[in-house]
Protein backbone atom coordinates (compact mmCIF):
# COMPACT_ATOMS: atom_id res chain seq x y z
CA UNK A 1 0.00 0.00 0.00
CA UNK A 2 1.35 3.56 -1.34
CA UNK A 3 2.15 5.40 2.24
CA UNK A 4 0.14 8.39 2.56
CA UNK A 5 1.68 12.09 1.59
CA UNK A 6 1.23 15.66 3.11
CA UNK A 7 1.45 17.90 0.33
CA UNK A 8 1.51 22.00 1.05
CA UNK A 9 -0.32 23.86 -1.77
CA UNK A 10 1.42 27.94 -3.18
CA UNK A 11 -1.14 29.20 -5.02
CA UNK A 12 1.02 31.94 -6.96
CA UNK A 13 -0.10 35.15 -8.03
CA UNK A 14 2.47 38.13 -9.16
CA UNK A 15 4.97 36.27 -7.25
CA UNK A 16 3.72 35.88 -4.07
CA UNK A 17 1.14 33.58 -2.17
CA UNK A 18 -2.13 34.05 -1.99
CA UNK A 19 -5.06 31.92 -0.63
CA UNK A 20 -9.33 32.66 -1.57
CA UNK A 21 -12.31 30.94 -0.27
CA UNK A 22 -14.36 29.08 -2.69
CA UNK A 23 -11.63 30.12 -5.85
CA UNK A 24 -12.60 33.59 -4.85
CA UNK A 25 -11.73 36.48 -1.44
CA UNK A 26 -7.88 36.25 -2.43
CA UNK A 27 -5.16 37.16 0.10
CA UNK A 28 -1.71 37.65 0.41
CA UNK A 29 -0.17 34.54 2.42
CA UNK A 30 3.72 35.35 2.11
CA UNK A 31 6.66 34.64 0.05
CA UNK A 32 6.80 31.77 -1.99
CA UNK A 33 10.28 30.91 -1.63
CA UNK A 34 10.66 31.46 2.40
CA UNK A 35 6.99 29.01 2.50
CA UNK A 36 8.51 26.68 0.59
CA UNK A 37 11.92 26.05 2.41
CA UNK A 38 9.75 25.71 5.77
CA UNK A 39 7.68 23.30 4.57
CA UNK A 40 10.53 21.44 3.51
CA UNK A 41 12.27 21.91 7.25
CA UNK A 42 8.89 20.58 8.54
CA UNK A 43 8.59 17.32 6.84
CA UNK A 44 6.59 17.77 3.13
CA UNK A 45 6.60 15.31 1.32
CA UNK A 46 6.13 17.14 -1.56
CA UNK A 47 4.92 20.99 -2.73
CA UNK A 48 2.43 22.31 -5.60
CA UNK A 49 2.84 25.67 -7.40
CA UNK A 50 -0.18 26.82 -8.82
CA UNK A 51 -0.15 29.96 -10.79
CA UNK A 52 -3.86 31.37 -10.61
CA UNK A 53 -3.83 33.64 -13.46
CA UNK A 54 -0.61 32.12 -15.23
CA UNK A 55 -0.58 33.94 -19.24
CA UNK A 56 1.71 33.57 -21.53
CA UNK A 57 2.87 36.96 -20.52
CA UNK A 58 4.04 35.51 -17.26
CA UNK A 59 5.17 32.10 -18.45
CA UNK A 60 8.93 33.99 -17.84
CA UNK A 61 8.07 35.31 -14.80
CA UNK A 62 6.77 31.78 -13.44
CA UNK A 63 9.95 29.96 -14.50
CA UNK A 64 12.24 32.40 -13.11
CA UNK A 65 10.37 31.75 -9.78
CA UNK A 66 10.26 27.88 -9.97
CA UNK A 67 13.92 28.01 -11.10
CA UNK A 68 14.94 30.71 -7.45
CA UNK A 69 12.35 28.04 -5.62
CA UNK A 70 14.34 24.53 -7.01
CA UNK A 71 17.02 25.69 -5.64
CA UNK A 72 15.84 25.84 -2.01
CA UNK A 73 14.52 22.68 -1.82
CA UNK A 74 14.88 18.75 -2.34
CA UNK A 75 11.69 17.37 -2.16
CA UNK A 76 9.35 16.94 -5.44
CA UNK A 77 7.58 19.90 -6.82
CA UNK A 78 4.90 19.59 -8.98
CA UNK A 79 4.29 23.25 -10.45
CA UNK A 80 1.16 24.32 -12.96
CA UNK A 81 -0.90 27.24 -14.45
CA UNK A 82 -0.56 27.96 -17.79
CA UNK A 83 1.00 25.38 -19.11
CA UNK A 84 -0.52 24.88 -22.74
CA UNK A 85 1.64 23.00 -25.40
CA UNK A 86 4.57 20.48 -24.75
CA UNK A 87 7.19 23.40 -24.73
CA UNK A 88 5.60 25.35 -21.93
CA UNK A 89 6.15 21.84 -19.89
CA UNK A 90 10.34 21.62 -21.08
CA UNK A 91 10.36 25.17 -20.19
CA UNK A 92 9.05 24.39 -16.44
CA UNK A 93 10.36 20.92 -16.39
CA UNK A 94 13.63 22.29 -17.47
CA UNK A 95 13.30 25.31 -14.57
CA UNK A 96 13.63 22.43 -11.73
CA UNK A 97 9.96 21.32 -11.70
CA UNK A 98 9.83 17.38 -11.26
CA UNK A 99 5.86 17.39 -12.19
CA UNK A 100 4.32 19.70 -14.52
CA UNK A 101 -0.31 20.12 -13.50
CA UNK A 102 -2.84 20.58 -16.16
CA UNK A 103 -5.97 21.42 -15.85
CA UNK A 104 -7.96 23.51 -18.35
CA UNK A 105 -4.91 23.32 -21.31
CA UNK A 106 -6.31 19.19 -21.13
CA UNK A 107 -10.02 19.49 -21.12
CA UNK A 108 -9.32 21.69 -24.33
CA UNK A 109 -7.06 19.83 -25.88
CA UNK A 110 -6.81 16.21 -24.16
CA UNK A 111 -3.94 14.64 -26.51
CA UNK A 112 -1.91 16.99 -24.72
CA UNK A 113 -1.84 14.85 -21.57
CA UNK A 114 -0.52 12.21 -23.65
CA UNK A 115 2.38 14.44 -25.61
CA UNK A 116 3.63 15.60 -22.49
CA UNK A 117 3.81 12.09 -21.07
CA UNK A 118 5.22 10.52 -23.97
CA UNK A 119 8.06 13.00 -23.65
CA UNK A 120 8.93 13.05 -19.92
CA UNK A 121 7.05 9.44 -18.82
CA UNK A 122 3.47 9.64 -16.93
CA UNK A 123 4.93 10.28 -13.68
CA UNK A 124 5.29 13.87 -14.80
CA UNK A 125 2.00 14.55 -15.50
CA UNK A 126 -0.46 15.70 -12.87
CA UNK A 127 -4.58 16.74 -14.39
CA UNK A 128 -5.82 18.66 -12.11
CA UNK A 129 -9.26 18.68 -11.82
CA UNK A 130 -11.30 21.43 -10.35
CA UNK A 131 -14.68 20.32 -9.83
CA UNK A 132 -18.41 21.54 -8.37
CA UNK A 133 -21.61 19.69 -7.18
CA UNK A 134 -24.13 21.19 -9.67
CA UNK A 135 -27.58 19.67 -9.77
CA UNK A 136 -27.10 16.68 -8.67
CA UNK A 137 -23.54 15.79 -9.83
CA UNK A 138 -20.25 16.60 -9.90
CA UNK A 139 -19.23 18.80 -12.75
CA UNK A 140 -15.47 19.99 -14.19
CA UNK A 141 -14.97 23.96 -14.27
CA UNK A 142 -12.25 25.23 -15.74
CA UNK A 143 -10.37 29.07 -15.92
CA UNK A 144 -9.13 28.61 -12.05
CA UNK A 145 -13.22 27.59 -11.99
CA UNK A 146 -15.00 30.14 -13.21
CA UNK A 147 -16.07 28.25 -16.65
CA UNK A 148 -18.18 25.10 -16.49
CA UNK A 149 -17.81 22.27 -18.92
CA UNK A 150 -20.48 19.51 -19.45
CA UNK A 151 -17.81 16.63 -18.45
CA UNK A 152 -18.84 14.76 -15.33
CA UNK A 153 -15.45 14.99 -13.22
CA UNK A 154 -15.37 10.93 -12.75
CA UNK A 155 -15.83 10.43 -16.76
CA UNK A 156 -12.93 12.96 -16.98
CA UNK A 157 -10.86 11.44 -13.91
CA UNK A 158 -10.93 7.99 -16.07
CA UNK A 159 -10.13 9.32 -19.26
CA UNK A 160 -7.46 11.53 -17.77
CA UNK A 161 -5.50 8.08 -16.65
CA UNK A 162 -6.23 6.52 -19.83
CA UNK A 163 -4.11 9.69 -21.49
CA UNK A 164 -1.27 9.17 -19.53
CA UNK A 165 -1.70 11.25 -16.24
CA UNK A 166 0.65 10.03 -14.10
CA UNK A 167 -1.51 11.29 -11.01
CA UNK A 168 -4.82 13.47 -10.65
CA UNK A 169 -5.02 16.54 -8.25
CA UNK A 170 -8.91 16.33 -7.48
CA UNK A 171 -9.79 19.97 -6.07
CA UNK A 172 -13.61 20.62 -4.70
CA UNK A 173 -14.57 24.23 -5.07
CA UNK A 174 -17.66 23.54 -3.13
CA UNK A 175 -15.17 22.56 -0.23
CA UNK A 176 -11.85 25.10 -1.16
CA UNK A 177 -10.69 27.03 1.69
CA UNK A 178 -14.06 26.28 3.69
CA UNK A 179 -12.22 23.94 6.72
CA UNK A 180 -15.10 21.76 6.83
CA UNK A 181 -13.44 18.65 5.35
CA UNK A 182 -12.34 16.95 1.89
CA UNK A 183 -15.11 16.29 -0.19
CA UNK A 184 -14.70 12.65 0.38
CA UNK A 185 -17.83 11.30 -2.26
CA UNK A 186 -16.07 12.79 -5.01
CA UNK A 187 -13.01 11.73 -4.03
CA UNK A 188 -13.60 7.77 -2.63
CA UNK A 189 -15.60 8.07 -6.48
CA UNK A 190 -12.64 8.88 -8.78
CA UNK A 191 -9.84 7.45 -6.44
CA UNK A 192 -11.93 3.90 -6.81
CA UNK A 193 -12.48 4.90 -10.76
CA UNK A 194 -8.28 5.02 -11.74
CA UNK A 195 -5.80 3.09 -11.16
CA UNK A 196 -3.46 6.00 -10.74
CA UNK A 197 -2.55 8.22 -7.16
CA UNK A 198 -5.10 10.91 -6.39
CA UNK A 199 -4.56 14.06 -4.24
CA UNK A 200 -7.54 15.51 -2.57
CA UNK A 201 -7.81 18.94 -2.26
CA UNK A 202 -10.34 21.13 -0.99
CA UNK A 203 -11.30 22.06 2.29
CA UNK A 204 -8.94 20.37 5.05
CA UNK A 205 -9.53 22.34 8.45
CA UNK A 206 -8.04 19.87 11.39
CA UNK A 207 -6.19 17.46 11.65
CA UNK A 208 -9.31 14.96 11.57
CA UNK A 209 -10.31 15.68 8.17
CA UNK A 210 -6.96 14.34 6.98
CA UNK A 211 -7.72 10.92 8.99
CA UNK A 212 -10.84 11.09 7.30
CA UNK A 213 -9.89 11.35 3.78
CA UNK A 214 -7.39 8.60 4.01
CA UNK A 215 -9.35 5.87 5.93
CA UNK A 216 -12.42 6.92 3.69
CA UNK A 217 -10.66 7.25 0.34
CA UNK A 218 -8.29 5.72 -1.76
CA UNK A 219 -6.79 9.27 -1.80
CA UNK A 220 -2.87 8.71 -1.41
CA UNK A 221 -2.49 12.57 -1.39
CA UNK A 222 -3.88 15.28 0.53
CA UNK A 223 -3.58 19.06 0.39
CA UNK A 224 -3.84 21.80 2.12
CA UNK A 225 -2.81 25.60 1.66
CA UNK A 226 -4.07 28.01 4.04
CA UNK A 227 -3.68 25.99 7.20
CA UNK A 228 0.15 25.20 6.33
CA UNK A 229 0.60 29.07 5.47
CA UNK A 230 -1.34 30.73 8.91
CA UNK A 231 0.16 28.13 10.65
CA UNK A 232 -2.81 26.20 12.16
CA UNK A 233 -1.52 23.08 12.00
CA UNK A 234 1.93 22.42 11.62
CA UNK A 235 3.32 19.28 9.54
CA UNK A 236 5.42 17.49 12.24
CA UNK A 237 2.60 17.57 14.30
CA UNK A 238 -0.11 16.37 11.79
CA UNK A 239 2.36 13.45 11.01
CA UNK A 240 2.44 12.74 14.53
CA UNK A 241 -1.21 12.17 14.67
CA UNK A 242 -1.73 10.45 11.73
CA UNK A 243 0.84 8.20 12.46
CA UNK A 244 -1.34 7.39 16.09
CA UNK A 245 -4.14 7.21 14.01
CA UNK A 246 -2.57 3.89 12.37
CA UNK A 247 -2.53 5.60 9.14
CA UNK A 248 0.76 4.77 7.34
CA UNK A 249 2.77 8.19 6.67
CA UNK A 250 5.67 8.90 4.44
Amino acid sequence: MLKKRIIPCLDIKDGRTVKGINFIDIKDAGDPIELAQKYVAEGADELVFLDITATIEKRKTLAELVTNIAQHINIPFTVGGGINSVDDAVTIIKAGADKVSINSSAVKTPSLITYIANRFGSQCVVVAIDTKYVDGEWMVFVSGGKIPTSLKAVDWAKQAAALGAGEILLTSMNNDGTKNGFAIDITKAISEAVNIPVIASGGAGNMQHFKTVFEHTKATGALAASIFHFAEIAIPDLKNYLKTQQIAIR
